[in-house]
């Protein structure tokens, strides 16, 4: 009977050890697999990442790509309106030897040519002048009455005009158009015979 609590207790105790062994090793091996599932995780996310980054560079390339070819066109495009703007408007300009150059002009939609008593001012229309400035010369150095200076020229470009001074502006007066002073009527320069 000793040997048989010996072999009891043997068994008792080593019963009492593996198990906590056991245990052990079985939680040791969950550990490593559950560090085994992180890292694979791991991995997973940082593809996934790289290929979304790869993917959103590819995209982003296609764009810029995309951005570049568009602008490129429009200034093609442009270029092209550019050329025949400055061609219609070379075109398009006043002729001093063209005596019929303001015909199909809409602001000379109602000019039939002078009359007796009147100016013509394009875009204004006729307009009633005193007796003593019909046929008047002008000349640079002089005033133009308060009453006639706010005619103004419309487009002085179309003319071959340079952009007025600061306080001057360009003024139709009879078939002339003058560079005047807004403030003064002083005269300071004089383009005759216009139409």
């Amino acid at each position: 009977m000793k040997r048989l609590t010996k072999a009891a207790v043997v068994a008792l105790a080593l019963s009492a050890t593996a198990v906590p062994m056991m245990a052990e090793a079985q939680s040791r091996d969950d550990r490593r697999d559950y560090r085994q599932d992180r890292r694979d995780d791991r991995r997973d996310y940082r593809n996934e990442r790289r290929d979304d980054r790869r993917d959103w560079r590819q995209g982003e390339y296609r764009d810029r790509q995309e951005y570049r070819h568009d602008r490129r066109d429009d200034r093609r495009d442009y270029r092209v309106e550019r050329r025949d703007d400055r061609r219609d408007w070379r075109n398009d300009r006043w002729d001093r030897n063209n005596r019929d150059w303001w015909r199909g002009r809409s602001e000379f939609r109602g000019y039939n040519g002078p009359r007796s008593g009147y100016w013509y001012a394009p875009s204004y229309g006729y307009y009633r002048v005193e007796p003593r400035y019909y046929g008047y010369r002008w000349r640079t150095g002089a005033y133009l009455p308060a009453q006639y200076r706010t005619y103004y020229v419309r487009d002085p470009y179309f003319y071959g005009l340079r952009p007025a001074p600061h306080g001057y502006r360009y003024v139709h007066a009879g078939s002339d158009i003058l560079l005047v002073a807004v403030a003064t009527g002083l005269i300071a320069s004089v383009l005759s015979n216009v139409y």
